[in-house]
């Protein structure tokens, strides 16, 4: 049976209280939801599926605890492994909305593992970020700000996306 894993930072709660939500749609124990504050990246290895969610802070930063994390994961082999990528931001910090999606993604290609779990760009409004190829999110991105009444919606599709 494969094995799915999330792992992500949250500042505010923010993140922890989607990466809750998104485990209970895809059916993930909670003992296989990990707070990256206080988990070693060598725990990716456990898991199949990997998802890895940020908030974007300051000027399109991760979230605090997810920058010594990635940068051990930087170093694991994860081939025949998937990774998927979901982040939090304010689509009125134009200029850099959820940046932290494309941060990890960028981080994370070199590894060996499949990227999966883009997601369409429709319905956002910001002026750049590099969550976005152009025409594609590189994971999925969510605005609990602004937005939130789209959250459990996206999740949902999303959730169908990176379970094929």
């Amino acid at each position: 049976m494969k094995k799915t894993g999330i792992f992500y930072a949250s500042n505010t709660g923010t993140t922890a209280e989607v990466a809750a939500r998104l485990g209970k749609i895809l059916g993930i124990a909670d003992s296989d939801i990990h707070n990256v504050a206080d988990t070693a990246p060598s725990a990716l290895g456990d898991y199949d599926t990997i998802i890895l969610g940020s908030s974007t802070w300051g000027n399109g930063d991760l979230a605090d605890d997810m920058y010594d994390f990635v940068d051990g994961a930087q170093s694991l082999d994860l081939h025949g492994h998937r990774i998927a990528f979901f982040g939090c931001g304010d689509e009125s910090m134009s200029d850099t909305f959820c940046d932290a999606v494309g941060k990890l993604y960028f981080k994370m290609k070199d590894t060996g593992a499949k990227l999966i779990g883009e997601y369409p760009a429709d319905g956002y409004t910001f002026d750049h970020s590099e969550a976005t190829d152009g025409n594609t999110m590189r994971g999925l991105v969510l605005d609990e700000v602004n937005h939130p009444e789209y959250t459990d919606r996206r999740l949902q599709a999303w959730a169908k996306l990176i379970e094929e």
